[in-house]
């Protein structure tokens, strides 16, 4: 698993990165919250460990923005601290969004501990978005059932939830397949006289 790794001291940087690799994992590190977020943009990664205390954008100012961004992937956030953070600090990165907890010093079966619950919570994450992207459709209207077992237009469905509004047109292959066949069966077929559809109205 790719794991983004963030501490300011270079020689705690150093050690965390080690147990990682130790532990058969891809590791990219940062040195503050900032640089973490630069990296993020350019990386897939589902899991985070940082420290708490770092200049610039700390360790609860990273969570945040990682749960803020939208359209993302759930990123997986564990906060480093020391054996004195008290239950209001705790209680504040949880709020925050922070998954779990590593004290330092670091102990290597610690970390082997979280790192399977977390690959576990995010296996379990992965499985529910793709069931959430499967939609039951009919195969006659193209109506989508959701899951309140309510059957609705797909336009409906995508801008209850996304905004997204629709403009409805047709594509080339349909124009071809659908469209120019219909206007040929119209041109084929001669107009009734105009006497005899007034003729079968009167009657």
């Amino acid at each position: 698993m790719k794991i983004l790794a963030v501490e300011d001291d270079p020689v705690a940087r150093a050690v965390l990165r080690q147990a990682l690799l130790h532990l058969g994992h891809e590791v990219i590190d940062a040195k503050d919250g900032a640089e973490a977020l630069r990296k993020l943009e350019k990386e897939s990664v589902r899991l985070i460990v940082s420290d708490w205390v770092m200049p610039e954008v700390d360790g609860l100012e990273l969570c945040r923005a990682v749960r803020n961004r939208v359209n993302a992937d759930y990123v997986y956030f564990i906060l480093l601290t020391s054996r004195e953070a008290d239950v209001d600090n705790q209680r504040e990165a949880i709020e925050a969004g922070v998954d779990d907890f590593l004290t330092k010093p670091l102990n290597l079966q610690e970390i082997w501990m979280r790192l399977r619950v977390a690959e576990r919570i995010l296996r379990y994450a992965t499985e529910v978005r793709q069931l959430e992207a499967f939609l039951p459709i009919c195969g006659y209207c193209k109506k989508v059932r959701d899951d309140q077992n309510y059957w609705q237009q797909i336009e409906s469905y995508i801008n209850e939830r996304t905004g997204t509004d629709f403009s409805h047109s047709v594509c080339p292959d349909c124009y071809q397949r659908v469209v120019i066949p219909e206007l040929e069966k119209l041109r084929a077929t001669p107009p009734e006289p105009i006497i005899k559809r007034r003729a079968e109205r009167t009657h």
